[in-house]
């Protein structure tokens, strides 16, 4: 299988011409940031461009950072995996984002207070402890949801360039990806992010548009009408073949419906792998990206006014929707391309045996877009998706290492740094973030889709954060030790990611404790059989208060035949070791997985437990009502002894 995929990663069209285009686009912007170092001289400057950028300037930077590579990426694989359902996400973005820049939505407020970062802004409503641990809480999660960065993007490269993704090519460019980016953005700060956004908002523009058109015509096919002439003893046809060509849109739309069904289409069809509670998620997080994710919010915060801000955001709003409509076109694209035209990748993204694993789908769009895209154009596209990738990282990395600095380490000194010196911080800071980003990216081992591993990891900051910015800017009762609690509670969205849950499955309700293997048979393994309960007669008002609390949780009835099915077998064997995997069928005392990982065998004596996985929109959901509800209730019965409402000073 890895060898397959080495074969076709190299069937691409990119040539040295391509690597001439790339070589040069990426001087050009390390030179932006080397002539725009002289105007970084302070913090404001260094952080928010001065608070100057324009309406239209404003524009190209918003929609330049959140759209990213890695928003090209984990959008074509939600289009290669659920079809055009996935638009959905899209759409839902544009239209909050649309509303956000009508009403001013918490960001005019944010603006009028002056303030560089979201926690300082904590500080002014709420205190200096406040803004600390909120500062805290902001880069735990922003850490760990931009930690796949690196990878995805290195993954695209090398997808698209050809490069063999079995050996260390993957490594080589992950390295030289983050030299480029730390050089880019420790030299020039906000003032080179800005002026290079505006560069790779016209290229990556222009580019993807051009990609997207290629990509559906290179799905179109031919289809046989009919056949004059005779039929030959061996088959063949002697004659006329008449043949039509089928466009592409109409080939997408029907290799969808043959493959995926309504649940291609349709986000809360029954057999979706969406539904509304996913789509409930993708609202909020339409806010989130919007009003609460600070490297939005920083552009928002270097608007000349919130005039200017609320047009930002009004016509940023068709760029939210595309950012993400187009990358999922581009995964659907793919898609077909593989199930119509390239058996080789089918083999390789969806194998006929059902114990092989699958490669990575996110190799599946620049492999595509190597195939398809000619020579030339292959590598503007290539250098406007690195563009992508520079602008995402320079805005992350510069964001978080300004929280760090602003918000935790200057409280600390009591506002005694000064410019020079903060500046001289920040910078450290964006190295050791870039080293820990390549660490994170070789070594995490979930198997989250990455759009929704970056929904779960921001939700650890974000859901608190909400809380505390609705309730300061618009509600007179918020207290101190209410933000406190919300920023506490969370941190519990961090279990939506699956080696957390793992680690945890034993205290998530409806789990089954540690059962000890008696026989193991290939992919199966024996133990005591489940007995059904008896029925045990029990209070109405504990039963509501039961079903309310489990509500969220999947109660299984393991003495049925598939009681289990779809549920995680966690194997311990003696030495402490752990293996989780899906179980495929189950009966009262014994289940049946999927595969059991390489150099891992079950043995008798060794214990096994089950657990339903939670979904990263479930976890996210419960989390934001639940730090609300601290939120509130802190706020009512800790009020703060002086009331204290944040000025625009």
């Amino acid at each position: 299988m890895e060898n397959a995929l080495s074969n076709a990663a190299s069937q691409t069209h990119f040539t040295s011409l391509d690597w001439v285009i790339v070589a040069v686009y990426l001087a050009l912007s390390v030179g932006i940031a080397f002539f725009v170092k002289r105007y970084a001289g302070n913090m404001t400057n260094f952080v928010s461009a001065g608070r100057a950028v324009g309406t239209w300037l404003g524009i190209a930077t918003l929609t330049g950072t959140e759209m990213g590579l890695i928003t090209v990426m984990y959008s074509a694989q939600k289009g290669f995996t659920a079809g055009f359902a996935a638009f959905h996400i899209g759409v839902i973005a544009g239209v909050v984002a649309l509303l956000i820049g009508l009403t001013g939505f918490i960001v005019v407020r944010l603006r009028e207070h002056k303030v560089l970062t979201i926690p300082e802004y904590y500080e002014k409503r709420y205190g200096r402890r406040t803004r600390i641990l909120g500062g805290i809480m902001l880069v735990f999660g922003g850490l760990l949801n931009m930690g796949l960065f690196l990878k995805v993007g290195a993954m695209f490269i090398v997808g698209i360039t050809g490069m063999d993704p079995d050996g260390n090519a993957l490594k080589i460019v992950m390295v030289v990806l983050l030299a480029l980016v730390l050089v880019y953005t420790v030299i020039g700060g906000m003032i080179s992010v800005v002026i290079t956004d505006y560069i790779q908002f016209v290229v990556l523009s222009a580019g993807i548009l051009v990609a997207g058109w290629l990509a559906i015509e290179s799905v179109a096919v031919a289809e046989v009408l009919y056949v004059t002439g005779d039929t030959l003893p061996d088959g063949k046809v002697v004659g006329d073949v008449k043949t039509a060509a089928v466009a592409g849109w109409d080939n997408l739309f029907e290799t969808v419906r043959t493959h995926k069904g309504e649940a291609g289409f349709n986000p809360v069809a029954a057999d979706s792998s969406f539904g509304f509670e996913y789509v409930a998620w993708m609202f909020f997080l339409g806010i989130v990206n919007c009003a609460l994710w600070p490297t939005a919010v920083a552009r928002a915060l270097a608007m000349e006014s919130t005039t200017a801000l609320k047009r930002q955001y009004t016509w940023s709003s068709i760029s939210f929707a595309i950012r993400m409509i187009i990358p999922n076109l581009l995964g659907v694209c793919a898609f077909v391309f593989v199930i119509t035209k390239a058996p080789d990748l089918q083999q390789l993204f969806s194998p006929a045996d059902a114990d092989a694993k699958a490669v990575d789908n996110l190799y599946a769009m620049p492999i595509f877009l190597g195939r398809i895209l000619p020579a030339g154009l292959i590598g503007l596209i290539t250098a406007a998706m690195i563009a992508a990738f520079m602008s995402t990282h320079d805005g992350y990395l510069l964001c978080w290492s300004s929280v760090i600095t602003q918000d935790i380490i200057a409280p600390l000194f009591k506002e005694r740094l000064d410019n020079p010196t903060r500046i001289k911080i920040t910078r450290i800071l964006i190295v050791l973030i870039g080293l820990y980003i390549l660490y994170w990216g070789l070594f995490y081992t979930g198997e989250e889709d990455i759009w929704d591993y970056m929904a779960v990891t921001g939700a650890i900051y974000f859901t608190g954060a909400f809380s505390l910015l609705v309730g300061g800017l618009y509600w007179h009762r918020a207290s101190s030790t209410g933000a406190v609690l919300a920023l506490l509670v969370g941190v519990t969205a961090v279990i939506g990611l699956g080696p957390v849950q793992q680690a945890v499955h034993n205290w998530i309700p409806g789990s089954i404790a540690e059962q000890t293997i008696t026989a193991t048979y290939e992919k199966t393994i024996e133990f005591e059989a489940f007995k059904e309960p008896d029925e045990v007669e029990e209070s109405s008002v504990r039963d509501i208060v039961v079903d309310f609390v489990m509500t969220p949780f999947e109660q299984a009835k393991p003495w049925r035949f598939n009681g289990l099915k779809s549920w995680t077998a966690v194997v311990q064997n003696a030495a402490g070791q752990t293996q989780a995997v899906e179980i495929r069928t189950s009966d009262p005392d014994a289940v049946t997985v999927s595969a059991w990982p390489e150099d891992f065998e079950p043995q008798v004596g060794d214990t096994v437990s089950f657990y339903k996985p939670l979904s990263g929109a479930r976890v996210g959901l419960m989390t934001i009502g639940f730090t609300l509800f601290v939120f509130i209730l802190g706020s009512l019965f800790f009020p703060d002894r002086k009331p204290r409402e944040a000025s625009d000073e």
